[in-house]
């Protein structure tokens, strides 16, 4: 057999999902379909779940009629991903998902430490080809936000890093949001 012809299972949403609620993983698996592969998440650290904390207090109380916040549960997009980011602000609420996750949101957020490079990459691609509008990435580690918008093909075209002193804005948001409160 030559090297050429090993090569990863791809898994599809729907096979992921039958493994999910058959129990072949442990109900604390944090994992993540991502482009066919069933990637194991690493734990949260204090730091990550305080941030996710504050991101989602700080986007909670600023919301649009018609939007709601998911924080770390199942984005269905494509036939081959399903990640879970840190927050996602989605149209209507949590019974208009009771059959199937949502196929896409208005605004996503995920919180970077040590996940920077994943979120970046695969993540940023993904959200971009999927036509999610606004991404959001609380780098943690370097006290910026990075926020991406105007999804083409496998790009953002605009990509703006604002600082703890600056506000953000979003089309999901009664009123800019300092950046100072999504940061620990």
């Amino acid at each position: 057999m030559s090297i050429a012809a090993i090569r990863p299972r791809h898994w599809t949403r729907e096979e992921y999902e039958r493994l999910v609620t058959s129990g072949v993983f442990h109900e604390n698996e944090r994992l993540e379909l991502i482009e066919g592969e069933i990637l194991e998440m690493t734990p949260q650290n204090p730091r990550h779940a305080a941030t996710v904390a504050l991101v989602h207090r700080a986007l909670g109380e600023l919301l649009l009629e018609g939007y709601s916040l998911r924080g770390q549960l199942p984005l269905a997009l494509g036939e081959d991903s399903e990640p879970e980011p840190d927050l996602a602000v989605v149209e209507g609420g949590a019974r208009d998902y009771l059959r199937e996750h949502p196929r896409t949101a208005a605004l996503l957020v995920e919180v970077a430490d040590s996940s920077l490079p994943f979120d970046r990459a695969p993540k940023v691609p993904l959200y971009a080809r999927n036509g999610i509008l606004e991404l959001w990435i609380v780098n943690v580690s370097e006290g910026r936000l990075e926020v991406y918008r105007t999804p083409r093909g496998e790009a953002f075209q605009d990509r703006e890093v604002l600082t703890a002193g600056e506000h953000v804005t979003s089309a999901t948001l009664r009123e800019p949001v300092a950046v100072a409160d999504l940061l620990p």
